[in-house]
């Protein structure tokens, strides 16, 4: 374990959140997802702003879901919306949602470099205090680390590619992260050491959880190449106090609604069982 990461008292770290993200069952309806989520004792949800958000009101859709299962993070749009602006722009909006819903939360992927969002860029690097966006607010804002594409010519097309790079932006404009593992597999499967550099920081304050092998992301866990198991034991040890959302591709869940219960909760059971 890295020298410099200090212990916290076991008593100062409450239950750790397991929380699902929707982006696992993307292809259902949303209340679909939020009633299988509180079905298989997740904690709460992670809700991804999408086309559904386009021409209905937010606060409405939001309020629905509540009665289902918390949410206890956002996803800002990760593609251009109607009505919802650039990055910025939708941002912002996202952080007024959770603010109002006190949902504790809001995570963001950085600008594309290819290709080039300039206004959202722009705007990114003009922001000196991210959680002062909006007045009186409680909600952390993560920004999230992107993964490698590509065949024979591995690239990132979002600025901040390099941990280092995210890191030095994050201590400068006061902005946390949500690391996600299988993106950081995509181009450094022994990772461990690079998010104990992270994780020493005090940055990171959500994880979206699954595995990578083979140029395909958001695997079921165990089906890749990452060490996901010492992972977990790293986050019990230093104590992770942040949220742990499961993010899966659909394709890797069984097609019957009951099958994906039975898997989700088998999961859900395993992650609890190694972090607490």
């Amino acid at each position: 374990m890295h020298p410099n990461l200090p212990l916290k008292p076991k008593e100062q770290i409450s239950r750790r959140k397991i929380v699902l993200s929707a982006g696992t069952l993307y292809t259902m309806d949303l209340e679909d997802i939020f009633e299988i989520s509180a079905e298989c004792g997740f904690d709460g949800v992670e809700l991804i702003i999408n086309t559904i958000f386009e021409n209905t009101s937010p606060h409405r859709i939001v309020e629905k879901l509540l009665k289902l299962s918390p949410i206890l993070s956002i996803h800002a749009p990760f593609f251009k919306l109607h009505n919802w602006g650039h990055g910025g722009t939708s941002l912002v909006k996202c952080i007024e949602l959770a603010h109002d819903f006190e949902i504790p939360l809001v995570n963001f992927h950085p600008p594309l470099w290819l290709p080039p969002e300039f206004v959202f860029w722009r705007w990114f690097n003009k922001i000196d205090n991210f959680q002062n966006l909006i007045n009186d607010s409680k909600v952390i804002i993560t920004i999230e680390n992107m993964p490698y594409v590509g065949n024979r010519i591995r690239f990132n097309p979002n600025i901040l590619k390099k941990s280092g790079d995210m890191l030095s932006f994050m201590e400068k404009h006061n902005l946390f992260m949500t690391f996600d593992t299988t993106h950081i597999g995509s181009h450094n499967p022994n990772f461990l050491g690079e998010f104990q550099r992270l994780l020493v920081s005090g940055k990171v304050k959500n994880i979206h959880f699954s595995d990578y092998g083979h140029m395909r992301e958001h695997l079921f866990p165990g089906r890749g190449i990452l060490p996901l198991t010492r992972f977990l034991y790293m986050l019990k040890e230093r104590n992770y106090s942040g949220a742990l959302t499961l993010e899966l591709s659909p394709t890797e869940l069984p097609k019957k609604r009951e099958l994906i219960v039975e898997s989700l909760t088998e999961i859900r059971e395993y992650l609890r069982s190694e972090i607490g």
